[in-house]
């Protein structure tokens, strides 16, 4: 195990954070791979329209739990924190599995669907069912993420990267027995295949977690009432980390309002998910960094130089990475001949593709500057920043879809990257104070 507090190096920072990123890897490969194996079925315009804004009420729902491997790499130190805020997520869970459960009732479900949102019948009825077989994912990724935290926090790191090797065999191997063994459409085919394999690793990591588990129940101390860790101190902690996921995956709906209302309508909800997913293949590295900061930083920053030299690096080489495929004949190989896009299809997603370019190192960035609030414990400014990344990708939205007549998934683009850089822009005073 690798002393993270003293003579920390590239090659240490590597062999800790590679099992984080391959992780989110091989879960950024999950998007493309379901929307391949969509486009290829029947109606895939609207499979893949159905498709995208099932799984966005998906991420709204689950929103709350996406912190909890923040939280719990940050306060699980010893049984007595492990056992009061695994309480904390199982609350958690099953409220956000009650709002999932009002959501699909079909007066509700379809008021949003059809009557604001503006979907077609056909496809808010896709939608209706695939999100239905979502059912179990939002309760299995807050099970999941909770017991990464604490596998983070102990420096098995390659631990989780096994889980996510195991949802993924899971998840490709469902998707692919329903799509040659059953004439279901491409939408409920994606989204079984999605909810059986996150919920495998779920069960999986916490199998995987147990001898951790014996050894903090095995070493645990008596503690004084006001040195235990209760849900007050939970909630002060989390809520603004909570309120950060909520609002930053809670924009969908909104994105999805204004696509509707757009040129291309229809098309660009297609192209949306697609083009998203593909770019979260570079984002997703650099999302797994965040945890793998918190920890490798030392007790008192005194690692901070040599992460924040490697935060730099791996930002530019995403970046560059993401660059070259959108300016390059690849992002066209990519969409027609992997994923499986139209040709009118691919055409309209190269334009969003490009604008994204500097998606990653953005990413990276603000991973950066989360994981070095959250060591300091102020995760407040992390939430305002958030604030001001929906209010920009809100307010580009409305001027590029309502007032300047834009094409809905290039406007979306130019959107996501504006109110992000706006962020980043905010944290950077932030952290400079600490």
């Amino acid at each position: 195990m690798t002393d993270v507090n003293t003579k920390l190096t590239n090659r240490h920072i590597l062999k800790f954070w590679l099992p984080l990123a391959g992780t989110w890897l091989m879960m950024s490969l999950e998007g493309p791979f379901i929307a391949a194996i969509i486009a290829r079925l029947v109606d895939p315009k609207f499979n893949l329209a159905a498709y995208g804004v099932a799984f966005s009420f998906a991420l709204i729902i689950e929103a709350p739990v996406i912190m909890m491997m923040t939280a719990s790499t940050k306060l699980v130190h010893d049984y007595q924190t492990l056992s009061k805020l695994r309480q904390f997520t199982w609350i958690l869970n099953a409220v956000i599995t009650g709002i999932m459960l009002i959501l699909l009732i079909p007066d509700v479900f379809f008021y949003i669907t059809m009557d604001l949102i503006g979907l077609p019948e056909n496809v808010a009825h896709l939608t209706h069912i695939a999100t239905i077989i979502m059912i179990p994912w939002p309760g299995a990724i807050g099970y999941r993420r909770f017991y990464q935290g604490v596998l983070i926090r102990n420096q098995a790191t390659r631990l989780v990267a096994l889980g996510t090797v195991i949802r993924l065999i899971a998840m490709s191997s469902t998707a692919l027995g329903l799509f040659f063994f059953t004439t279901l459409p491409g939408v409920y085919i994606g989204m079984a295949a999605l909810s059986v394999g996150v919920s495998l690793e779920a069960l999986s990591t916490r199998v995987m977690v147990q001898p951790i588990l014996k050894r903090l129940r095995a070493s645990q101390v008596s503690r004084e009432p006001e040195e235990l860790l209760n849900f007050r101190v939970i909630s002060k902690f989390y809520y603004p980390l909570a309120l950060t996921s909520m609002l930053t995956l809670g924009v969908h709906p909104f994105i999805t309002f204004f696509i509707g209302k757009s040129m291309l309508a229809l098309e660009s909800l297609a192209v949306l998910p697609v083009v998203s997913s593909f770019v979260f293949i570079f984002r997703g590295v650099g999302l797994s960094f965040q945890e793998a900061a918190i920890t490798l930083w030392g007790e008192s920053h005194e690692n901070n130089r040599v992460v924040t030299r490697f935060a730099t690096a791996l930002g530019s080489s995403l970046a560059l990475a993401l660059i070259f495929t959108a300016f390059t004949p690849l992002s066209r190989i990519w969409f027609s001949n992997i994923s499986g896009l139209t040709n009118e299809l691919t055409t309209l997603a190269l334009t969003p593709l490009m604008i994204m370019g500097v998606f990653p190192a953005s990413t990276v960035l603000i991973s950066f500057q989360r994981a070095k609030l959250v060591k300091a414990g102020h995760t407040s400014p992390i939430t305002i920043a958030t604030v001001i990344e929906v209010t920009g990708i809100i307010v580009i939205l409305y001027f590029a879809i309502i007032q300047l007549s834009a094409i809905g998934v290039t406007a979306a683009a130019a959107a996501f990257v504006s109110g992000r850089l706006a962020a980043n822009v905010y944290l950077y005073f932030q952290t400079r104070k600490l």
